[in-house]
């Protein structure tokens, strides 16, 4: 398969971000709609991190260091992410907290798609049907993300276009990780290199999903919050299934 192909696939897989975006255009009641939206997005996050991210982070480090080490740099990592939200959660405007929320989103899940798009670049080139197959299944929770990007941004300024902006950058950074993994992939990405950051953006969506996204939603509504958090855990575990099958 060419090169391109394979940047292809990452395009498509990384602008499905944009599926989430359209939501904002479901008509119901505003406040109802935001409060799921944040929950779902909540739960995807949590559960993402807890039986994807970490799990991968180990993966990798476990090729260079033993296990002693390995719990050490997860934790120092995992740390960094988790208070680098946090001081950025602190610097932003307080009184516009919805749009706070959708800021963070987009810089964790920004970084989350890089990954995504070199490992789709990775996949493919080992074996272009498996390379499809993950393509579909990112496309499953790229959706999600998107929601927990446009929603907050759109809700906090009331412009589908600051929200569309967003939400695409987040998406072509998919395409931007694919095309890295073109260029550098033999000098510059590692499987410590890999590790670490896996490790970094897992903290960093542990605070969004905990302390900006699922807190905004319960002190909404706690029963809606609740019960959409779940969904998204549910979902994501689908998906997880889905992605272990192929």
């Amino acid at each position: 398969m060419s090169e391109f192909n394979k940047i292809i696939l990452s395009m498509i897989s990384g602008f499905s971000t944009l599926i989430g975006f359209l939501f904002i255009f479901y008509k119901q009641d505003g406040k109802k709609i935001l409060t799921k939206a944040l929950a779902f997005a909540s739960g995807v996050m949590i559960t993402l991190c807890v039986i994807d991210l970490i799990p991968t982070s180990i993966t990798f480090l476990s090729k260079k260091y033993d296990n002693k080490e390995i719990v050490i740099y997860n934790i120092i990592f995992f740390l960094i992410g988790y208070y680098f939200s946090y001081f950025l959660s602190s610097y932003l405007i307080e009184n516009n907290k919805l749009y706070k929320v959708g800021i963070i989103s987009t810089i964790s899940i920004t970084l989350h798609n890089v990954l995504e798009g070199i490992a789709t670049y990775i996949i493919s080139t080992v074996n272009i049907k498996l390379g499809i197959m993950f393509t579909l299944v990112v496309i499953l929770h790229n959706i999600p993300e998107g929601i927990s990007i446009s929603f907050p941004i759109y809700y906090s300024t009331k412009n589908k276009r600051k929200a569309f902006i967003y939400t695409f950058i987040s998406g072509v950074s998919e395409v931007l990780g694919s095309v890295l993994a073109c260029i550098f992939l033999h000098k510059y990405i590692s499987d410590l290199f890999i590790g670490i950051l896996f490790s970094i953006i897992s903290g960093i969506m542990t605070y969004l999903g905990i302390n900006e996204l699922f807190k905004t939603s319960y002190m909404s509504n706690k029963k809606l919050c609740i019960t959409y958090s779940f969904l998204g855990s549910i979902f994501i575990l689908i998906v997880k299934i889905f992605q272990n099958k192929i």
